[in-house]
């Protein structure tokens, strides 16, 4: 039996919401970006290949962000990721206070255009970015992606 909507009437099996923790320092950041491409290789998620890279390059953005901005405040860093029947959503959470925002690119600096990169990537996939407020005074940084290019 189907149900009315774009919610299958069954659970689809790569749906499901995954947590890890790392140490905010340099090397967490392969890390983080190995461990969310073999969590999405190990449930089978139907994702398209260039949805599957942006979020990659999210999940790099969003995890260097954390060692480069608030480790010295967060010495661990989280993060989840959460798959739905046709969406996946990952995000970054640290307990330091400050709440970045994307900068307006200046083409003389050398970095601090991460955020900026991660809005595009998820504008041009068709998804949502934003930047929350944890009960503990930290953050949380995520991204929402569908699994399959929107027209």
């Amino acid at each position: 039996m189907e149900s009315r909507g774009s919610v299958p009437a069954h659970p689809v099996p790569y749906e499901g919401v995954w947590r890890f923790t790392a140490p905010a320092v340099d090397v967490s950041v392969p890390q983080a970006r190995h461990a969310v491409r073999d969590l999405i290789d190990r449930q089978g998620v139907p994702v398209e290949d260039d949805i599957l890279q942006g979020l990659l390059l999210i999940v790099s953005e969003l995890v260097t962000n954390a060692v480069r901005h608030a480790a010295l405040l967060s010495p661990e860093l989280a993060v989840e990721v959460a798959i739905g029947a046709e969406w996946i959503r990952v995000s970054v959470e640290d307990n330091h206070p400050y709440r970045p925002t994307a900068l307006i690119t200046d083409y003389a600096q050398t970095g601090g255009r991460g955020l900026l990169l991660v809005r595009e990537i998820t504008a041009e996939a068709g998804g949502t970015c934003d930047v929350e407020h944890t009960a503990g005074g930290g953050k949380i940084i995520w991204a929402a992606l569908p699994l399959k290019t929107q027209l």
